[in-house]
């Protein structure tokens, strides 16, 4: 049998901090002290102080991150929010959630990112937000949409949760914008044992707001504002990702050392198309590896076979989802999106990657090529 890699290992980063954080599993057990508590005002003060933020506020998870932030902000019924439809439906079911309308812009085909030269055609009357992604770990182009918020009086919602230590000009996403939202899911880049969000900002009017919307929406015990959440970060959580934070700039040099390789060794194939690499001012972080194939489910199954795990990170766009099809938008509306949910297919990316891991999925991926455009030749000799 070949060698199985997966995707991503969300058990390597246990494995490589054991002790560290099986003693403050135990210690958290210990206190009795499981809701909020000093382990989550320690991460947060972590936090704050790794991206620069003055204010971070710990939530259940990262679609409450976006769904809070954009409630903290006043954003509601009859105001309409531009973001992408090429990415994970939570950032959509955030803004649905408050009862704002999602406006999608195409993605440039480069960087799979929002194109930031068709935001301003798609501001309205309405529009109060505009909630970049930063898709895959790269930065969306933020100065451009710095530039189109400035010249309509939009607040700016960044939506980092593939993104945690990406930097654009130096700053941290999630910094840049007006709040930044950070999910700590398992198989992110920094995973917690469950689900965990984070939301940052440096105004602390929604810092206060925030605070309040996660616990009931209460500033006191039994004593309510407004409708909030039950949505505050476990301190068991907090306690772990307090350890594996330290750790986090060098797993992402990792990646990065993977992604190198990756570009470097196949960069002659044919029949996949590469992710362009970072420009300089940007600091990539690889949440995913993604190419695109025109033979994606050959290229899959291929692999499948092979021992090394595929998959496309996202199939259907957001416009073209049961969900959103009130709407109103139709196949051709995005075509960049749409071009890239037909073809993506992402490989194998953690930082325990081994170096044999690497090797092997760069090999069997190679020999699979070969093994299409072989298939290719035998259905259309004159190629």
């Amino acid at each position: 049998m070949p060698p199985t890699v997966p995707l991503c290992d969300t058990t390597a980063q246990y494995r490589e901090l054991k002790d560290s954080v099986d003693d403050a599993l135990l210690s958290v057990a210990a206190s009795g002290n499981y809701i909020l508590g000093d382990p989550v005002r320690e991460f947060e003060r972590q936090f704050c102080e790794y991206t620069g933020a003055k204010f971070a506020v710990g939530v259940g998870n990262g679609t409450d991150a976006l769904h809070l932030a954009l409630r903290a902000l006043g954003i509601g019924p009859g105001d309409e929010v531009i973001t992408t439809p090429f990415t994970f439906i939570a950032t959509v079911e955030a803004i649905m959630l408050v009862g704002a309308t999602p406006v999608f812009v195409d993605i440039n085909h480069d960087t799979f990112n929002i194109d930031p030269a068709k935001l301003a055609v798609a501001v309205t009357a309405r529009t109060r937000a505009i909630m970049p992604v930063h898709l895959y770990g790269l930065p969306a182009a933020m100065p451009e949409i710095r530039q189109v918020a400035r010249n309509h009086d939009l607040l700016i919602v960044e939506d980092c949760a593939q993104a945690l230590g990406a930097r654009s000009d130096g700053r941290m996403v999630g910094t840049i914008g007006d709040v930044g939202c950070y999910s700590f899911f398992p198989s992110k880049n920094l995973g917690c044992l469950g689900d965990g969000g984070m939301v940052v900002t440096d105004d602390e009017a929604v810092y206060e707001r925030l605070e309040m919307l996660r616990r009931h929406g209460g500033k006191i015990k039994y004593h309510h504002q407004e409708v909030g959440l039950n949505s505050r970060l476990d301190a068991i959580q907090a306690a772990v990702l307090s350890v594996k934070l330290p750790r986090l700039d060098d797993w992402n040099r990792m990646r990065d050392s993977i992604a190198e390789r990756y570009l470097e060794r196949l960069a002659m194939e044919s029949l996949i198309q590469l992710p362009a690499p970072p420009s300089p001012e940007k600091l990539h972080v690889w949440h995913q590896f993604t190419l695109l194939t025109n033979h994606r489910a050959e290229l899959s199954k291929l692999l499948s076979t092979r021992g090394v795990a595929c998959f496309p990170y996202y199939p259907v766009p957001l416009h073209l989802q049961e969900v959103t099809r009130h709407l109103g938008y139709q196949r051709g509306d995005f075509p960049n999106a749409e071009n890239a949910a037909d073809r993506c297919l992402s490989l194998p990316m953690f930082p325990h990657l081994s170096l044999t891991q690497q090797a092997y999925v760069i090999e069997q991926l190679r020999d699979a090529l070969a093994q299409l455009r072989s298939s290719e030749l035998t259905r259309n000799p004159a190629a």
